[in-house]
């Protein structure tokens, strides 16, 4: 698995754990969720992911080229 299929599959997994952390605990879960779509959206545009940067340091995507955490 490459390092940006790793960074989108997790930050999916973020999503949906704090949609339902937002739907089951509280309703001010919804914060997590905006967080994790306002780093998404900035790395975009910038290139740095914490996400892709502590998967690099655990040898994810290691072999693959990618453009995340450059």
């Amino acid at each position: 698995m490459t390092l940006d299929r790793a960074v989108q599959a997790f930050a999916g997994i973020m999503v949906i754990v704090s949609l339902l952390l937002t739907k089951f605990v509280h309703p001010n879960f919804f914060w997590f969720t905006a967080f994790i779509g306002v780093n998404l959206f900035q790395s975009a545009f910038t290139g740095f992911c914490p996400a892709g940067m502590v998967m690099r340091k655990l040898g994810i995507g290691r072999d693959a080229a990618s453009t995340c955490s450059r």
